[in-house]
C-alpha cells in the first residue's frame, strides 16, 4: 500500500512539517503525493495543517480545491481532541466517511500520506480512537518523536499501543526541536529506544 500513517508522542511534535516534508520528497522524485488529516481542530477558514503541508510541497490550495472535502473530511472550530470537538458542534464522527475519502485519494493519487492527531491514543468518541481507523485500512504507522527528557516512556507506550493493535510500524522520526536538553540525553534517547523496541529509527530532524 502506498500510503501511510503519521502519528505522534504527543500533540505539537511535528508531525505536520515532517508529513509535508514527506510529500515534498515524493513529489520531487515524480510522484503524485498528496497528504490527507482526517480530523482538524482549532481551525476555522481552511485546514491549517494542510496549509502548512501545502506549503511545505511547494504546491498551491487551487492544486487540491476539487479534493478538499476528501483531503479534510472533518473540521472542527474548538482547538481540542476530536472527541470534545465534534460534541461541542454536536456531531458524530463516522469512520466510514474517513474511509470513504482516504479511498477516493488512494484511486486518484500514488501516495497519500495521514497526518493523525496528536499521539496514537487520541478518541473520536467514548469507545474508539483514530488510531483504529488506520488499523481498519491496514495503513503502516510511522511515529514521530519529540526529543526530550521524558520521550523514552512516550516513545514506548506509544509503541506498544501500537502493537497491541497488531499495526506495521515502518520507522520512528526524532525531532529535536526542544531547546536547552542535554545533547546527551538526545543521544541517548535515540540509542536506548532503539534497543529496547527493535524498530527502525529513519532518521533526526
Amino acid at each position: 500500500m502506498k500510503a501511510i500513517f503519521i502519528t505522534g508522542t504527543d500533540t505539537g511534535v511535528g508531525k505536520t512539517v515532517f508529513t509535508g516534508l514527506l510529500a515534498r520528497y515524493l513529489l520531487e522524485r515524480g510522484y503524485n503525493a498528496v497528504t490527507q488529516k482526517w480530523i482538524q481542530t482549532g481551525s476555522k477558514g481552511f485546514p491549517k495543517d494542510i496549509a502548512v503541508h501545502l506549503k511545505l510541497m511547494k504546491r498551491k490550495r487551487s492544486e487540491v480545491r476539487d479534493c478538499m472535502q476528501h483531503i479534510t473530511p472533518y473540521k472542527f472550530k474548538f482547538p481540542s481532541s476530536p472527541h470534545l470537538a465534534a460534541q461541542l458542534e454536536k456531531k458524530i464522527i463516522k469512520k466510514d466517511k474517513i474511509k470513504k475519502s482516504f479511498r477516493y485519494l488512494m484511486k486518484r493519487f500514488d501516495f497519500v500520506i495521514v497526518e493523525g492527531i496528536g499521539g496514537a491514543l487520541v478518541p473520536i468518541n467514548k469507545k474508539e480512537f483514530v488510531i483504529d481507523i488506520a488499523k481498519e485500512l491496514k495503513v503502516p504507522v510511522l511515529i514521530v518523536v519529540d526529543n526530550k527528557l521524558g520521550a523514552i516512556n512516550q516513545t514506548l507506550l506509544t509503541i506498544e499501543a501500537i502493537r497491541r493493535r497488531r499495526m506495521e510500524i515502518t520507522g520512528i522520526i526524532f525531532n529535536n526541536r526542544s531547546k536547552g536538553t542535554d545533547k546527551r540525553i538526545l543521544k541517548d534517547n535515540i540509542r536506548i529506544i532503539k534497543n529496547i523496541s527493535g524498530e527502525k529509527v529513519m532518521g533526526v530532524f
